[in-house]
């Protein structure tokens, strides 16, 4: 399934959201008060998402794969973590890389089936 570039950089965004105050900062349409790190999280995941060799193929570059793909490849090659074991809990024991990569599946599922509306924020 296609998405626009656009599309794919808010769907990085809702699936980044740490914490209520970013979520409604972005329902407010407050991005100037959206934390540096946060912004620049989301910028390295887009930049991996439309700029990673892997996400130029034909399978990837434009679809939602190629989303989905760009949220779990920040947090597993771009992302900096103290050392293996930090990498290995945040991906695969619950932490921040494990729900981070299950909401973008959720957000791509949900785009799927409702295209853009899927990330209309109440």
């Amino acid at each position: 399934m296609r998405i626009t570039d656009k599309e794919v950089y808010k769907l990085i965004q809702l699936a980044l959201i740490p914490n209520k105050e970013v979520l409604q900062n972005i329902q407010r349409g407050r991005e100037g008060e959206l934390s540096t790190y946060f912004l620049n999280t989301c910028n390295r995941a887009y930049e991996y998402a439309l700029g990673n060799e892997t996400q130029q193929l034909e399978t990837t570059r434009g679809t939602l794969f190629g989303a989905y793909n760009g949220v779990t490849g920040y947090f597993q090659n771009v992302r900096s973590y103290k050392d293996r074991e930090a990498k290995l809990k945040s991906l695969l024991l619950g932490g921040t890389g494990q729900a981070r990569t299950q909401a973008a599946f959720n957000l791509c599922t949900a785009y799927a089936s409702k295209g853009a509306d899927a990330f209309l924020l109440n």
